[in-house]
């Protein structure tokens, strides 16, 4: 395109100065205009908890690029602090308040796009705009907290929300030798993970002294008078009252809630929203206004697994919504392909990351033709030094071993595998196709056999039918055995019916826990000791972590028994377990 047409941008960031960036380089004649109402025109907004932790020291490195840049480099004239108050689609303009001067004009375009990005949710509970509360999306908001801190010598600090952001900043504010609660209204931390995958998170924050509060929404904050008389205490700070009624006083509240899609200029202009409360776009990401186009996180798109309509804000897929429309607008065949929601997360030493579909999403789009397989492999050959392991969970289709998403929880070599799954995923392969793969192998960064390919073999056998796994209902009556309240008022059952539970690890390991009504008998005694099982009921096999019960399987449906696979192994069950308890 070569048309001195005028393009004008709504919003930086990534979505925005993407596409700004893209349009100069498909056109030198385009007039190129970027508006945003904050200082910056494009930062990095994932440093912003390490920027208050300390990590990041220097503001300056936040900046991914500046007005000047833009100006110099390329040729394109952003205007930040400029707030666009509305759009006019008929006369195709928009109306700009210079928020320095209060100064309005209207400025005409050929092809508009909105990256308006979304606002941190602050909910309408009393006390939420006292001073000391904060929202973190913007440096400025990072400055914020950093003076509050300094400047009020802060010991204590609540961080109500346990997502991404949540967890960035609970281990940035532990780090700064603040005292960190973490408050969350779900019932696990990570609630994008499947419940029994979040396990570890909880487990690692409270072993670096961060308190988690699971299950309890934030009711009330307010600042409690100072105690007459006290000596040397230090001012009053803020206490935040749980929907249980639990007090927890703080010096600093960090809103880590989540995020709604900035939607008001659209909608006033009347452009459709969609029913996920996004923007609503095509696959080249123009709007309803064959004028206007969205990137961002104010836009709904398809998740590629589902099928389902979502908004993800994410930067990843907004850059690449920002070039494609970006060539949408110079007229070039181009296409969003839509989003699988990969995602990382860091957090005192633990890597958290995911892929595609989790079995909750699964869920809301009705989807029930899937499997999934647990391992615990080492991220490196155990011989090596330094081995850790990874909690990976695989997810497939049932009728043909197509690969719909992943979760891998570790300190090491997570975000490998799930990028090598993440692709899997977009080119539509299966679980044969992840047994093939040709990865990477030394000894100090990964295996022969590497945790993508035993994924892969794991999922096979289940396809093939060599290692069946155990029903859900079953592995559910197990769990429900496993809590005394929910045994007792359970219908009673003639245990003689119910599915053998057996537990091939060595006795000494049962110390540890056993699954109830377990029968115990060592892999390397059962093949003589087979008479002992009966021969009219299934066998749920269990070890450890899954390997020795997939070669008990193997054994026992060779010689005639109905067995089955606990994947996973008892470190599985476990975390289920945990996960039940806290529903």
């Amino acid at each position: 395109m070569q048309e001195a047409k005028q393009i004008l941008i709504i919003g930086g960031v990534a979505g925005g100065a993407s596409c700004a960036a893209r349009l100069r380089r498909l056109s030198e004649a385009a007039r190129i205009v970027v508006f945003d109402r904050g200082p910056y025109v494009s930062f990095a907004n994932c440093g912003l908890p390490y920027y208050v932790g300390d990590v990041i020291r220097d503001e300056a490195k936040l900046l991914v690029a500046s007005a000047e840049l833009f100006r110099e480099r390329f040729g394109i004239d952003v205007h930040t602090e400029h707030d666009v108050t509305g759009i006019d689609p008929a006369a195709r303009t928009i109306t700009v308040r210079a928020l320095r001067s209060g100064e309005s004009r209207v400025y005409p375009y050929d092809a508009l796009v909105l990256s308006p990005g979304a606002a941190p949710v602050r909910p309408p509970i009393p006390g939420i705009d006292l001073d000391g509360v904060f929202s973190l999306r913007t440096i400025p908001d990072s400055r914020r907290v950093r003076d509050w801190i300094s400047s009020k010598g802060a010991r204590r600090a609540l961080v109500v929300g346990g997502g991404f952001i949540g967890l960035e900043m609970a281990e940035n504010l532990a780090n700064r030798g603040l005292a960190v609660t973490v408050l969350e209204k779900a019932a696990q931390l990570m609630p994008l993970l499947d419940p029994e995958m979040a396990l570890p998170v909880r487990e690692r924050l409270e072993a670096r002294g961060v308190t988690v509060r699971l299950g309890e929404g934030l009711l009330r904050l307010d600042r409690p008078e100072a105690e007459v008389g006290a000596e040397a205490a230090p001012p009053p700070g803020l206490r935040a009252t749980t929907e249980h009624g639990a007090a927890n006083a703080t010096d600093v509240v960090i809103l880590a809630i989540g995020v709604r899609p900035e939607t008001g200029l659209a909608r006033a202009a009347g452009i459709a929203i969609g029913p996920s409360g996004g923007i609503a776009v095509d696959e080249t990401m123009r709007t309803s206004d064959p004028h206007i186009w969205a990137v961002g996180d104010a836009v709904e798109t398809t998740d590629v697994v589902t099928g389902a309509r979502q908004v993800l804000p994410l930067a990843g897929p907004a850059s690449r919504q920002g070039r494609v429309a970006a060539e949408a607008i110079c007229g070039r065949a181009t296409q969003f392909r839509g989003i699988q929601a990969t995602a990382v997360c860091g957090a005192f030493g633990l890597t958290i990351a995911m892929t595609g579909a989790s079995e909750r999403t699964l869920g809301r789009a009705g989807i029930t033709d899937y499997d999934r397989v647990y391992l615990h492999p080492g991220h490196h050959v155990g011989y090596f030094p330094g081995a850790r392991p990874i909690h990976l969970k695989l997810i497939f289709r049932r009728s043909d071993g197509r690969v719909l998403g992943a979760q891998a929880v570790g300190e090491e070599g997570v975000e490998k595998r799930i990028d090598v799954i993440a692709m899997a995923i977009q080119l539509g392969a299966s679980v044969h196709d992840l047994a093939e793969a040709e990865l990477c192998y030394a000894p100090q960064f990964g295996a022969a056999k590497d945790p993508v390919n035993l994924a892969g073999f794991i999922a096979e056998n289940v396809q093939n039918g060599d290692m069946p796994l155990a029903p859900q209902s079953t592995i559910d009556e197990i769990q429900a055995r496993a809590v005394p309240e929910a045994a007792a008022a359970a219908p009673g059952a003639d245990a003689a019916a119910r599915p053998l539970v057996l537990d091939v690890r060595e006795p000494g390991e049962c110390v540890a826990g056993i699954l109830p009504d377990a029968l115990n008998i060592p892999l390397n005694q059962l093949r003589g000791r087979l008479a002992e099982l009966p021969r009219d009921r299934m066998i749920v096999v269990y070890c450890a972590v899954g390997q020795r019960g997939y070669y008990a399987v193997r054994m026992l449906r060779q010689n005639g028994f109905d067995a089955r696979n606990f994947s996973g192994g008892y470190q599985t069950y476990a975390a289920m377990r945990e996960a039940r308890l806290l529903k």
